[in-house]
């Protein structure tokens, strides 16, 4: 793997055409760079604003070969990559992430392995490969637990909390997916993400901590900087840097993580690209996470990660798109995102929202204020 710096007017090709591509692409392109992106299907958030669509299933070699001879250099927005493909494009083409991480990512069990390997703690954990298996390790993971497809989960899809042995017979419908994995329930009082960029020569370079909220499993909110402690800051900073060293991190890494009441933390899931919670970067941080990664990737100096000011972002679903165009005139000050998809499903991402204010107490006021996230119900006061 070179340590080549790509310069501008050079070609970055991405692997995907979500929104993630899209936001790496209008950084790249700031910074003096063409884009390439491969993606089944034509006019893609990301493909609207690159230089040139390759049109193609991800596993499709004529297609990656075609992707391959565009880019000087090769990254990647999502991570349900086919691994022979990717293993055949490392050895065909520039791409400085390589195949390892994301062959980690894709599979939990392969994951946890990885953290634990780091010296890092895991809500405790077993490999379920059949039913048997299901109703034999309950007995040592013990009420709750969550199941978990190994591959292929994502906004909480692929899970099932399990409260009592009634529930473990549900647990088939998630087998027949393939192997997963069986967690111990934390009882944790904060989710947090970190956010590290790492080069090939070991600079890194980390965003402030991220305070999460979720609703039915998907991320709605992020709150920079979280509302914790310091020395739990500090220590979720050490941990994502230690992580990124054992794993030989190129590019970008998003560390989920738990937080229980007495400050422990336990590392909840990874993801080797961008991610939802770091998006508030784009406006508060003096250089974004999009930004950071094509810095990573080009080989060039990691840019600064400091917070300008204290920020909210907030996702917007398809059912909120009409409650924002009513709000639209109304608010003042908001960065307002998004991301170019054509049909806005309920509890599709569709874009999000920062604000930027001096407390981020003040923002979230703000939000809540708003009638973008309230139901019709609710705007009536019912």
């Amino acid at each position: 793997m070179s340590e080549k710096t790509i310069l501008p007017g050079a070609t970055i090709g991405i692997i995907g055409g979500g929104q993630l591509g899209r936001m790496m692409t209008l950084a790249a392109k700031a910074m003096g760079f063409r884009i390439a992106v491969l993606e089944p299907e034509a006019n893609s958030p990301c493909g609207q604003v690159a230089d040139v669509e390759v049109i193609g299933a991800y596993s499709d070699r004529e297609a990656i070969s075609q992707l391959a001879e565009l880019s000087d250099v090769i990254t990647y927005e999502f991570e349900n990559i086919d691994a022979d493909t990717l293993n055949w494009l490392c050895e065909q083409a520039n791409v400085p992430q390589g195949p390892e991480l994301l062959t980690i990512t894709q599979d939990r069990i392969k994951e946890k392995r990885a953290i634990q390997q780091a010296g890092l703690d895991t809500a405790a954990y077993e490999d379920i490969y059949s039913t048997e298996d299901l109703f034999l390790k309950i007995e040592t993971i013990g009420y709750p637990a969550v199941l978990k497809t190994a591959r292929g989960g994502y906004d909480g899809k692929g899970q099932l909390v399990i409260k009592d042995k009634q529930d473990l017979f549900q647990g088939e419908t998630l087998l027949n997916h393939g192997a997963c994995v069986l967690e111990k329930w934390i009882p944790f009082e904060k989710e947090i993400s970190v956010i590290v960029t790492r080069k090939q020569n070991g600079e890194t370079a980390i965003f402030p901590v991220a305070e999460n909220e979720h609703e039915e499993n998907m991320l709605h909110k992020t709150i920079v900087p979280g509302r914790i402690s310091e020395i739990t800051k500090e220590t979720a900073i050490q941990m994502a840097k230690q992580l990124a060293d054992s794993l030989s991190l190129v590019g970008t890494l998003a560390v989920e993580m738990f937080v229980t009441n007495n400050g422990t933390i336990y590392i909840n899931e990874l993801a080797p690209r961008p991610h939802n919670s770091g998006h508030y970067s784009i406006e508060a941080c003096e250089t974004s996470q999009f930004e950071q990664h094509i810095r990573a990737i080009c080989n060039w100096p990691l840019g600064s990660t400091e917070l300008l000011k204290p920020a909210v972002m907030v996702n917007l679903l398809g059912e909120h798109l009409e409650n924002l165009n009513e709000s639209i005139p109304k608010v003042k000050d908001w960065k307002i995102h998004l991301y170019g998809k054509k049909v806005p499903k309920i509890k599709r991402k569709m874009g999000h929202v920062t604000i930027l204010r001096n407390s981020v107490e003040d923002a979230l006021k703000e939000a809540e204020m708003s009638n973008i996230w309230k139901t019709a119900k609710e705007k009536i006061g019912g």
